[in-house]
């Protein structure tokens, strides 16, 4: 099969109806495409947020009881490489502006053709100027830097209609990436649209398209708020309205409408090129993106459902799924697996973490039982589909990364994501801290403050939004998820002073069964 990978970034279930049917967001392609694949409905994040979720998808590993954000480690296999080694031509082209970046080196580099449309967010592609900018420019910088407000500004200014926004671009593209290469098969494409991530600013007829009932005037409101910084974000909570959490959610909403038009043009490009029979197409995000709730913005610890479950939507020619509902837990890590094998080939033997999803397509039992996921430095969350607990880490205990390079990059500069610091630390040792690489790795002190020290447990299946905390309620399933969690961490691997941080010492392993 030929194989094509899309990734929208920062996509909610909540936002598309095949997921919830009472949302007013329209997205009638993704919605057809749907009702012609496999639905995963226990689809979830595993290594948080953008670079370390796309480390598990290149690497099949996964990061957060190790290392932040950060570069692929030498000893990472490279997914285009291992998809190559079966005869494949690969091509990337995303609007990911991530990929240029010092933080992210060994990603797009070991595909075969690359397209890259510059100037999303703070990409530096144009230089600013100090020159007049619209309000709602001004309003942005009230919480974040400024200068990166005015590099946004400068990179989008001159668009004249949605054509010129990144999904068109990189959507369009993609399509011609097709008409250049597809003959040559068999391909796998890699296409990433950094929308629907903020900010959220869009075009009409997508900006006023879900804001009737909202007071006020646009200009005044703040379309990409603060959450890298916990003290920013709590101040812009303070004193944010209702009215203007609509309006945020409501340009959301618009530029996933606007995503799903262009992602639809590819799909008719797909058509057009009669493709459909022999290509197997996955559709999914990185992570979601709270919108207010909980009085958070973004994607941090606690990792609800809300941005946790995230979408998945797969069309298999070899085993359509009509619409057809996978209800098995799976993981951003797993697609790494599952492209390798779609491709003919077998994942490398030191591939710890990742599991083919294409079983479950054919109507084959679970691969997990369980998943972990969670934000390097945070803590840790487990669920088995119906329960799910975090287990915040325990005050003043000490936090180490763990990388065979001592860069920038993974340092941890703010809570969320680890990313540019200052000059690093000593290290304090190098050893096989994990045996599962063939290389020393540096031990590097590393202090950051976590969200929450409190602990949570929910049964998902009573209570989906995750609302009423049984920590103390549950004591039975309490012990019996934090032993759970003891047991898949030991399977998957930690440095030793996790136990303590966790506090999941005293909690001995579940048996195997």
């Amino acid at each position: 099969m030929n194989i094509i990978l899309i990734l929208v970034d920062s996509l909610n279930k909540e936002a598309l109806r095949i997921y919830n049917p009472s949302t007013v967001c329209e997205t009638p392609n993704i919605q057809a495409f749907a009702g012609r694949s496999h639905v995963f409905d226990g689809h979830f994040i595993a290594s948080l947020p953008c670079m370390p979720a796309r480390r598990e998808i290149f690497a099949g590993r996964k990061e957060f009881m190790w290392r932040p954000w950060g570069s692929l480690e030498v000893f990472d296999p490279r997914l285009p490489r291992e998809v190559q080694k079966q005869g494949y031509n690969t091509g990337l082209v995303t609007d990911h502006y991530h990929y240029w970046e010092e933080t992210a080196n060994g990603y797009m580099q070991g595909f075969m053709s690359l397209e890259m449309i510059r100037g999303h967010e703070t990409d530096y592609h144009t230089l600013p100027d100090s020159g007049p900018a619209p309000k709602w420019v001004e309003k942005m910088s009230e919480f974040r830097s400024p200068y990166h407000m005015r590099q946004y500004w400068e990179n989008v200014k001159n668009f004249k209609g949605e054509e010129d926004y990144f999904p068109a671009k990189t959507f369009t593209a993609a399509g011609n990436w097709l008409e250049k290469y597809a003959k040559r098969a068999p391909f796998f494409l890699q296409v990433e649209s950094f929308d629907v991530h903020e900010p959220f600013h869009i075009p009409e007829p997508y900006a006023s398209m879900y804001t009737q009932g909202i007071e006020g005037n646009a200009d005044d409101f703040n379309i990409w708020p603060p959450y890298q910084v916990y003290k920013d974000l709590d101040a812009f909570m303070d004193q944010t309205t209702p009215q203007e959490l609509a309006y945020l959610r409501s340009q959301y909403y618009g530029k996933t409408t606007m995503v799903d038009k262009w992602l639809g043009r590819f799909f008719d490009k797909i058509g057009e090129l009669g493709l459909w029979d022999d290509t197997l197409v996955i559709f999914t995000t990185d992570h979601g993106h709270d919108l207010g709730q909980r009085g958070v913005f973004g994607k941090q610890y606690p990792h609800y459902d809300s941005h946790a479950n995230i979408p998945m939507i797969v069309w298999n020619p070899h085993h359509r799924g009509e619409g057809q509902r996978v209800p098995h837990l799976t993981q951003t890590v797993d697609i790494f697996s599952t492209v390798i094998e779609a491709a003919g080939g077998k994942p490398p033997e030191e591939t710890r973490h990742s599991r083919s999803i294409l079983p479950l397509m054919e109507g084959k039992e679970a691969v997990r039982s369980e998943i972990t996921y969670g934000t390097f430095g945070q803590g840790v969350c487990i669920t088995d589909g119906e329960w799910t607990l975090f287990k915040s880490p325990i005050k003043d205990k000490p936090l180490f990364s763990y990388s065979t390079m001592i860069a920038r990059p993974l340092l941890v500069d703010n809570p969320v994501d680890g990313r540019v610091g200052a000059m690093p630390p000593q290290p304090v040792d190098q050893d096989r801290f994990d045996p599962s690489i063939p290389f020393p790795l540096w031990k590097l002190p590393i202090k950051i403050d976590p969200r929450t020290h409190d602990d949570f447990l929910f049964h998902r299946s009573v209570d989906p939004d995750q609302t009423q905390n049984l920590w103390d309620q549950e004591p039975e399933q309490r012990t019996r998820m934090l032993k759970l969690l003891r047991t898949t961490l030991d399977q998957e691997g930690y440095p030793l002073e996790q136990l303590a941080r966790l506090g999941l010492e005293e909690f001995e392993p579940v048996a195997a069964q």
